[in-house]
């Protein structure tokens, strides 16, 4: 596994873990929320593949910087139309 992707699943496994606080994130509950099977799952970490596609759908879904997932860079969520901090912008 290379370290850009073991980074990657790093993040990710913090957005899920922060929506089931408590309980461990596992490999099988990352691929399930990338829409990947386990055993898809298995076979890219081990080839260091990442699955940019899965990866910008779930950034759609949650709200979340799709360069801080992948890169790690700021800010970590999205701001949506209905933020107040949107009106402020425009």
């Amino acid at each position: 596994m290379n370290t850009q992707f073991q980074s990657i699943m790093e993040r990710l496994a913090e957005v899920v873990g922060a929506k089931k606080p408590g309980s461990k994130v596992l490999n099988k509950t990352l691929a399930q929320e990338l829409g990947l099977t386990p055993q898809y799952f298995a076979v890219i970490k081990k080839r260091g593949k990442i699955p940019y596609m899965s990866l910008a759908l779930f950034a759609h879904k949650e709200g979340i910087n799709l360069n801080w997932l992948l890169l790690g860079s700021s800010p970590k969520h999205l701001i949506t139309q209905s933020s107040p901090q949107t009106h402020a912008l425009i």
